[in-house]
């Protein structure tokens, strides 16, 4: 073949088609693998198929599990899973970032099935946003059985990556652009997520403050009680390089697979069973581990509940075997059950905490399991699988914060929107999906984005330009960010009785350029605002504003509102009316903003 080519090459310049510094050049592309196509300098070669079509971050593995990758049931440890899970999502991460990652930090993960031996693991994963120097990679585990063709889905996590670049250098990374319907979301909800690892701690500590100081020790009937220092653990390992990446530092993955050995130890001694891994608390790397590092790995039971335990695990590591010094790498919280023969959860034995620190560490994993099931039921849920209204405390208000936002902004990334309608600057549109038919009204406003934010996401305003509203009542201002309002409203219900609402408004300012000013509303119940006979309680699901700069003084002003099903009835036998009342209260709003700015603009010069 090769001396065929040469012949047709030596033909060709004979009639002047070709000249010598062709061929040259096709030796040396040659030698590279390369074809003779055309690419600029510093283009890099798209080969057929290899994407698929899919993100430019997106790493896909597929892992069948062998007999080496079990336990003595002949399921696949939770360890091995996790050193999969964080090898996909670092070399996502690295594709984005073009040099190395570290993991810096990992979501709850809550695992929903358990896989055999012979069965295969798909992991995908894929940078959901990316900030200053770190980034969220967003990873979807499910197995695969290869005789009976079943897919089942495992778990969702999100992990944060750090980029490192050369020693006393900072990486910045370029941003990310979102191109299908799902990125969207999930890049807009990336920066809610952020916010709630934020103040995760914090979370913690207050709920601690506020529940009682003395440990109150479970008691159930006929159950067995285990002193929980008799399921202290302690190992050691040594870091080698195949426990560590091509810059010497060990996986984040490695070092998950090492305490969810111990902590399956802790949890064994319990129960004297073989329990099995349901859920990993969110949690944070400390700091970095080399080769040659020896890290000692320390787990004990913190509380034994009816049906699960809290296995706390802590890692540190030393460089040198009489180091006294050592540095702390990770500590986390790993859920197990014990589970019988037809795979329900097994009543477990009580644990005894040792007096100081065992009783703190007992009392923190009862306010980490209320704030575990509050963040599940919140967090997890499908949008139309949470209640209209959720009951609102100090242990979930984080979560209830952001899902009223992620809420809003998974429906603003929505691709089907349709225009209904479109009366002078106001633009009605529709979306209609499942059992939900949600509305978006949008015009430009002369007027800055931040100040329309301002004026917009204070609920006692808005009776001066919604006639719906007749007035709004601040109940508590739960932080900067959040306030819970009770509204009454001028519209009645089917009961021929006004409305009133208890809702949540969250505001966001932008995160970075591009993003929106957001202001969200959903319902909340509230133990001081019962419902009252005089009014029918209403509820909203999902609504809200999200402004946009288009110019220093000019924004985009969208409302956006999700109708539940009580609601259809109503829109599908007065569309004509409804968009007509849309549309005047729209251009109330803007008459309102406008008159309002000035007014805004030197209360803030008087600050």
């Amino acid at each position: 073949m090769l001396s065929f080519f040469w012949l047709r090459c030596l033909l060709k310049m004979v009639k002047g088609s070709i000249v010598p510094e062709d061929i040259l050049s096709f030796c040396c592309d040659g030698l590279q693998g390369s074809t003779l196509c055309s690419r600029e300098p510093g283009e890099r070669e798209e080969v057929p198929g290899a994407m698929g079509g899919c993100s430019p971050t997106e790493v896909q593995m597929s892992q069948l599990v062998l007999p080496c990758h079990t336990n003595h049931r002949g399921e696949l440890s939770a360890g091995q899973l996790l050193k999969w899970i964080d090898t996909a999502a670092c070399l996502s991460a690295e594709r984005h970032a073009g040099c190395p990652c570290v993991t810096a930090s990992m979501d709850d993960i809550y695992f929903e099935h358990t896989i055999s031996v012979g069965q295969v693991v798909n992991i995908k994963a894929k940078v959901n946003r990316a900030f200053n120097s770190s980034m969220e990679v967003g990873i979807q585990v499910s197995y695969e059985d290869l005789c009976s063709g079943k897919h089942c889905s495992i778990c969702k996590a999100y992990a944060t990556f750090v980029a490192q670049g050369p020693p006393g250098t900072k990486v910045k990374l370029k941003p990310l652009a979102p191109q299908t319907e799902e990125e969207k979301i999930e890049h807009s909800i990336a920066a809610e997520r952020r916010r709630m690892r934020l103040v995760h701690k914090d979370t913690l500590k207050d709920l601690l403050t506020r529940s009682p100081r003395d440990t109150e020790l479970e008691t159930r009937d006929g159950s067995v009680v285990v002193p929980a220092e008799k399921t202290r653990v302690e190992s050691v390992e040594l870091v080698l390089p195949p426990h560590a990446n091509h810059q010497g530092n060990t996986f984040g993955g490695q070092i998950m697979a090492w305490m969810e050995n111990v902590a399956t130890i802790a949890a064994s001694r319990l129960c004297h069973a073989h329990p099995t891994l349901r859920a990993i608390e969110m949690f944070h790397f400390r700091g970095p581990s080399q080769v040659g590092d020896r890290l000692v790995l320390k787990a004990i039971v913190n509380n034994a509940f009816k049906n699960s335990m809290e296995v706390g695990v802590c890692a540190e590591a030393y460089d040198q075997e009489m180091s006294v010094s050592r540095r702390h790498i990770n500590s986390a919280f790993m859920t197990f059950v014990v589970l019988d023969e037809e795979g329900r959860p097994r009543t477990l034995p009580m644990v005894v905490p040792q007096p100081g620190d065992g009783e703190r560490r007992y009392r923190e994993a009862s306010a980490r399991k209320k704030i575990r099931l509050d963040r599940k039921y919140v967090v997890s849920c499908k949008q139309n699988e949470v209640p209209l209204s959720v009951p609102w405390d100090q242990s979930n208000k984080v979560y209830l914060s952001y899902n009223n936002v992620s809420a809003l902004k998974t429906l603003v990334a929505k691709a089907n929107w349709a225009l209904a309608r479109e009366k002078e600057k106001v633009r009605i549109y529709t979306l209609e999906e499942d059992k939900f038919l949600s509305f978006r009204i949008e015009m430009s406003v002369r007027i800055a984005a931040g100040q329309a934010f301002s004026l917009l996401s204070d609920l006692r305003r808005r009776h001066e330009w919604d006639r719906h509203y007749a007035s709004a009542e601040l109940v508590q201002q739960v932080d900067e960010d959040d306030a819970i309002y009770h509204v009454l409203s001028q519209t009645l219900s089917h009961e021929n009785k006004p409305q009133d609402f208890v809702i949540l408004a969250s505001r966001r300012k932008p995160c970075d350029k591009g993003d929106p000013y957001v202001v969200a509303f959903r319902s909340v119940t509230l133990p001081t605002h019962p419902a009252c006979p005089s009014f029918t309680r209403g509820e909203t699901l999902c609504s809200g504003f999200c402004v946009w700069p288009e110019a220093e003084e000019t924004s985009k002003v969208a409302y956006y509102n999700q109708a539940t099903p009580g609601y259809l009835a109503y829109v599908t036998t007065n569309v004509a009316g409804l968009s007509s009342s849309f549309c005047a209260t729209f251009e109330a709003c803007e008459r309102f903003l406008l008159k309002n700015k000035d007014d805004l603009i030197a209360r803030l010069r008087d600050l």
